[in-house]
Order: structure tokens, then C-alpha cells, then sequence
């Protein structure tokens, strides 16, 4: 699967951030069954399949311009009702 995601994001303490990410998602066949399955999902060792992210941000909040200025990459795994991730800065 080929990633193309748009979210903007709110902070704690109020402010946007725009983030943009593309990646890869691959899940083997053997698994596809149970990541379907809501109440199997959660259970699969994310090593298990291949999930990378290259998330970008964009804001004009002073507080977070830092952002705009970093290379990251993340991990992606499956949690419940929804997806996580750990993002790095790439140094």
C-alpha cells in the first residue's frame, strides 16, 4: 500500500500544525486475515510487517517552528481503533 496522508494537527497548548506523509505499508499475505480483524489486529507483532512513514511539517507557530526545518522517518503499528506511530528525526 502507498501511504498519502494530509492531517492537520492541534497542539495542547492550541496550535496548527500541518503535517503531509507518504510510505510504504506492506503486509504480507499470511497476515492480511487477521489485520482485518479488529479483535486480532492489535496482537500482530509489528515486526511482522513493513510500515515507514516521511512525515513533513508546516507552521507558522513560532513555539513549533523548529518543525519545519527536520527531516523525520516513522514507524507505523497497529493499536486499538487506531494506527500509532514513532517518528525520528533523521540527524
Amino acid at each position: 500500500m502507498t501511504l498519502d496522508v494530509r492531517p492537520s494537527l492541534r497542539t495542547h497548548d492550541g496550535e496548527l500544525i500541518y503535517m503531509t506523509y507518504g510510505g510504504r505499508w506492506i503486509t504480507p499475505q499470511d497476515l492480511r486475515a487477521d489485520m482485518a480483524d479488529p479483535a486480532r489486529r492489535t496482537q500482530i507483532d509489528p515486526a511482522g510487517y513493513y510500515f515507514r512513514t516521511n512525515p513533513l511539517f508546516e507552521t507558522g507557530s513560532k513555539a513549533y517552528a523548529w518543525l519545519n526545518d527536520i527531516v523525520c522517518i516513522g514507524k507505523g503499528y497497529l493499536v486499538e481503533g487506531a494506527i500509532a506511530y514513532k517518528v525520528f528525526e533523521v540527524l
